[in-house]
């Protein structure tokens, strides 16, 4: 069956090739439509509008950048809602809040189709990779369908259950990704300023407990102040925003997630949005100010 797919950002480009790769026939729209060429060599049908892309496609897949994004091409004028036949399925990749996506369910189920979410945990080399750590929520039957395009896409597919539950995840997940790699940040800042040799404090964090896949991924990067972006600051600090209104909304005081949600702000106030989000290690050391 067509697979349809909506986003060809950063993320959404490589694992869209990834589905084409394990043979799967796919079918794609992007705003800007350039970004639609690489994957047409590959073997997509490439369509000009949404309306062409849904009328041609079972399941479509989303891939965009927040839910504002999301929201528009749903339920625009000749969007995907409009679109919509019933029987079938939206499958959510973006990183969204949990009342995003029981709003966007809720729409799509109106129109007698399915909703999953499915983010993903990890950034463009895991994308490209195919190791992928996909957190699916939503129908069963929908789920299972789809299972064999989360196993092309991904090392593994954990399932939550039902819709926005794969929404939480991911927040949980990011959470902790924010904290780390401030937390990282700041122990080399602290290490230089009283005077210790960077290479030393990153080869002492590489050959401790400490040490992470994550801090792996990341090293070159602090130690070369140079940072590419993997993961977009300026997203993470998205997400980070929206962690903070779901812990107000259920109460919850969760201090690490306060200081980070403040850090990663005032870091994309200063500019660094579009570095990776490991450049917080300028906002630690004050090198903007």
């Amino acid at each position: 069956m067509k697979i349809g797919w909506i986003g060809l950002g950063a993320m959404g480009k490589p694992m869209a090739s990834n589905l084409i790769n394990a043979g799967f026939e796919l079918c794609v729209y992007n705003r800007t439509a350039s970004k639609t060429q690489e994957l047409e060599n590959l073997g997509a049908k490439a369509y000009k509008s949404i309306k062409e892309l849904i009328q041609n496609s079972k399941f479509i897949f989303i891939m965009l950048s927040d839910g504002n994004a999301i929201r528009e091409i749903l339920t625009s004028k000749d969007g995907v809602l409009d679109a919509l036949s019933s029987g079938q399925i939206i499958v959510n990749m973006s990183t969204i809040s949990p009342l995003e996506a029981q709003e966007f369910h809720s729409l799509v189920k109106q129109k007698g189709c399915e909703y999953i979410d499915a983010p993903v945990s990890g950034s463009v080399g895991a994308a490209v990779s195919k190791t992928l750590l996909v957190l699916v929520s939503g129908e069963s039957r929908a789920k299972e369908l789809c299972a064999p395009y989360f196993k092309a896409l991904s090392k593994a597919s954990i399932d939550f259950g039902d819709s926005p539950k794969a929404a939480v995840a991911k927040l949980s997940i990011n959470m902790l990704l924010g904290v780390f790699t401030q937390a990282m940040a700041e122990s080399i800042t602290f290490a230089a300023k009283l005077g210790l040799e960077k290479e030393k404090v990153l080869d002492m964090i590489g050959m401790s407990a400490m040490n992470t896949p994550l801090f792996g991924f990341k090293r070159e990067l602090f130690a070369t102040e140079n940072f590419p972006s993997a993961f977009a600051l300026e997203l993470m600090s998205k997400d980070l925003g929206l962690l903070k209104q779901m812990m107000d909304e259920q109460g919850l005081n969760l201090p690490l997630s306060e200081i980070s949600n403040k850090a990663y702000l005032q870091a994309k106030n200063e500019g660094l949005g579009k570095e990776d989000m490991s450049a917080i290690l300028k906002t630690v050391k004050g090198d903007n100010r």
